[in-house]
């Protein structure tokens, strides 16, 4: 399928887990890639991967949480790209941490990047689709920014943000023919989660709390952000869609 071929995809948080696997199955559906990450070094690798697929790629090394570098990074896209059809917000941080210990410091860093960088991407690049009529951004939210989870309040607060901050976007930018959806990933396998959990926590968790009975991959949350940037979901904008094997069922 080439369901996108010739549109131009963005991805923050793009040399590593979700985001790269998103990236590559939208190139690999026809997109020209910019891909943003703040780890220079995976990011070059990731475009020269890419590269040697025969996609299509610019890297951008930025910060998302610093408006200036966003705006040069976003400036830089639309010079040599000529336009972003879809935006995924993808870039995000978590760790574990009990609310009471929670720093001053580390609640801004989570809300900085999750959060607060999301917008200034967002409203970018949405200032671009305007122009053009025509846009698709989605945001990376999480389960977590549906229900709460001990020890991770700043994280929980940032994705909860995320959701609305999604809602809001959905009706301010509808009239300009822009979808704007969240996708809520459960317990996805990803370098940020073996950084966090060991085997034996992930073991039980996938026997206690999902029915489907196995982790989420990369590739599950990639084919769902996919859709929503298709053809096939149009007239779809302001939700949040749940991907997490069953987990919220309960």
């Amino acid at each position: 399928m080439n369901r996108f071929s010739g549109q131009i995809v963005m991805v923050t948080g793009a040399s590593r887990g979700i985001g790269r696997a998103t990236a590559e199955r939208f190139a690999a559906e026809g997109a020209h890639l910019a891909l943003l990450s703040n780890d220079r070094a995976e990011l070059e690798q990731t475009a020269r991967d890419f590269a040697d697929l025969g996609y299509t790629v610019l890297p951008l090394c930025v910060d998302i949480s610093i408006p200036q570098q966003v705006d040069h990074a976003i400036d830089q896209a639309i010079s040599l790209l000529g336009r972003i059809d879809i935006l995924i917000n993808n870039a995000g941080i978590a760790w574990e941490e009990a609310f009471l210990d929670i720093t001053d410091h580390n609640w801004q860093q989570i809300l900085n990047v999750n959060l607060n960088g999301m917008f200034y991407v967002s409203q970018r690049v949405s200032r671009h689709m305007v122009k053009q009529q025509s846009g698709c951004i989605l945001n990376m939210a999480s389960t977590n920014g549906l229900v709460g989870e001990e020890k991770y309040a700043h994280y929980n607060a940032s994705k909860g943000g995320v959701v609305l901050l999604t809602k809001t976007m959905a009706l301010e930018l509808g009239r300009y023919n822009i979808r704007v959806n969240a996708v809520c990933p459960g317990y996805i396998q990803t370098p940020l989660t073996e950084s966090i959990d060991d085997s034996e926590f992930m073991d039980n968790y996938i026997r206690n709390k999902i029915p489907l009975g196995r982790l989420g991959k990369t590739e599950d949350v990639a084919g769902v952000f996919a859709f929503l940037a298709s053809q096939d979901a149009t007239f779809i904008t302001g939700e949040s869609i749940v991907v997490d094997g069953g987990q919220l069922a309960f």
